[in-house]
């Protein structure tokens, strides 16, 4: 059967999805479990209907070109004026709880993998370190979770795959030196790659935010002109810095931000049409994970280890950093284990790793395991993390409700936009 047969079966399938998505939401089955499951349906290993590979270009292309947009956005879309009410609790998951997850996760994986050296465990704790909120959406948009806590989780969420990307980057130049049998110059190189994209995001994110608020100003742009300048720009932030040897992913997230004080807030409406575009195509990557990732680990690769660090990455290593990261703030240790828990892995540890798999070579042994720890972790979460999201958050309501009174968990402060959520079927369900 040609390609465009198994294209056009993928379309149809996508239009089924979007009249029940609805009612599989109600059911805790999350737009990521379906098209995973579709992916590996008609994928290479399945019907072999759309028949791609990680290395393929177009591949590449379309995970990364993903990941920078929701990287603009989430960053854009973020209201620093309205964060700076509570701003501890997000501060800590991000500048304490990030850290020390990614450090915590390389000691487990030099742990199980010692042959495979600090720079494997380090690069594999980097790439499973962001969360996804679209894997947990019930905890973000249920009303009787407090505000805080949803807006804590939510905000780290936005920015913590930003914030590990040149984690990412200094890890993943160091493994392909080491693979290289030469450590020298890839920290200066790694470095070089990063200045060039926070520049270069600064430059088109505050220059094209505070063009286009002027524009919108004066009445010269608005609606759909507007929307794609908006998504032209994370674009141009990503590719601009590629082209100059830098990194696109940084770059667009610097780019959002930059573009977020540039616009001055202004322009939140216009930023939503790039979400949502990344939200689109976030279901091609996610078909993509399961058409080349999923069957071979489920099938062929059920290594032990690799399932243990997997085990391992989504409950010890995210919550015990989380409990240390909100030590003192009073919180109930319920309120501690709930936000521990909901470190859902997700697309941008697809990307990460698809982009890693391209780097080091999908031929070696090493790249092949780090495809299997990857696989297994992102696979499992998106079970655990959709079918548990609804009735923990609904349990962890009722316990509140229970005990009354004051809490720190009720303070009042501002609601916030939940990202990731335009599609149907990722949002939660009264």
């Amino acid at each position: 059967m040609p390609l465009d047969a198994g294209l056009a079966i993928f379309a149809l399938l996508l239009a089924l999805y979007g009249g029940v998505g609805f009612l599989l939401g109600r059911w805790s089955i999350t737009m990521p479990m379906v098209f995973v499951v579709i992916g590996a349906v008609l994928g290479g290993y399945g019907l072999r209907l759309v028949p791609i590979t990680p290395d393929a270009e177009a591949v590449k292309r379309l995970t990364e070109a993903t990941l920078a947009i929701l990287l603009f956005a989430d960053a854009s879309t973020l209201n620093f004026y309205t964060l700076r009410h509570d701003a501890g609790l997000p501060a800590r998951l991000l500048g304490i709880g990030l850290p020390l997850t990614i450090a915590l996760g390389a000691l487990v994986a030099f742990v199980l993998f010692p042959s495979q050296g600090w720079s494997f465990a380090l690069l594999v704790a980097a790439i499973l370190a962001p969360t996804d909120a679209a894997l947990g959406l019930p905890i973000f948009t249920n009303p009787k979770v407090p505000v805080r806590i949803r807006r804590a989780l939510n905000v780290e969420s936005g920015l913590n795959d930003g914030i590990a990307t040149p984690f990412v980057t200094l890890f993943l130049a160091l493994a392909i030196a080491e693979e290289g049998a030469s450590q020298r110059g890839w920290l200066v190189n790694a470095v070089e790659e990063l200045t060039i994209a926070v520049l270069v995001g600064i430059v088109v994110g505050f220059v094209g935010g505070r063009l286009l608020a002027y524009a919108h100003r004066r009445g010269w742009t608005q609606g759909a002109p507007l929307q794609f300048a908006v998504l032209a720009l994370a674009f141009g932030a990503y590719l601009g810095s590629v082209a100059l040897g830098g990194n696109g992913f940084v770059a667009a997230f610097v780019g959002g931000m930059a573009f977020g004080v540039g616009a001055r807030g202004q322009l939140a409406e216009a930023t939503e049409y790039s979400e949502s575009t990344g939200t689109l195509l976030s279901v091609l990557v996610w078909s993509i994970f399961g058409a080349v990732f999923v069957v071979p680990a489920a099938l062929h690769d059920v290594d032990p280890r690799a399932i243990l660090y997997a085990l391992l990455s989504l409950t010890v290593v995210r919550m015990l950093p989380v409990w240390v990261a909100l030590a003192g703030r009073r919180l109930r240790p319920d309120t501690r284990l709930l936000m521990g828990w909901f470190g859902p892995r997700g697309l941008a540890s697809v990307v990460f790793g698809l982009l890693a798999v391209d780097a080091l070579g999908l031929a070696r042994p090493e790249t092949h395991l780090l495809a299997t720890v990857v696989t297994w972790t992102i696979l499992l979460s998106v079970i655990a993390h959709g079918l548990s999201a609804q009735p923990l958050a609904a349990w962890y309501a009722r316990r509140l409700a229970a005990t009354g009174g004051e809490m720190p968990e009720l303070e009042d402060v501002p609601e916030i936009g939940t990202r990731r959520g335009a599609l149907p079927g990722i949002a939660a369900h009264p």
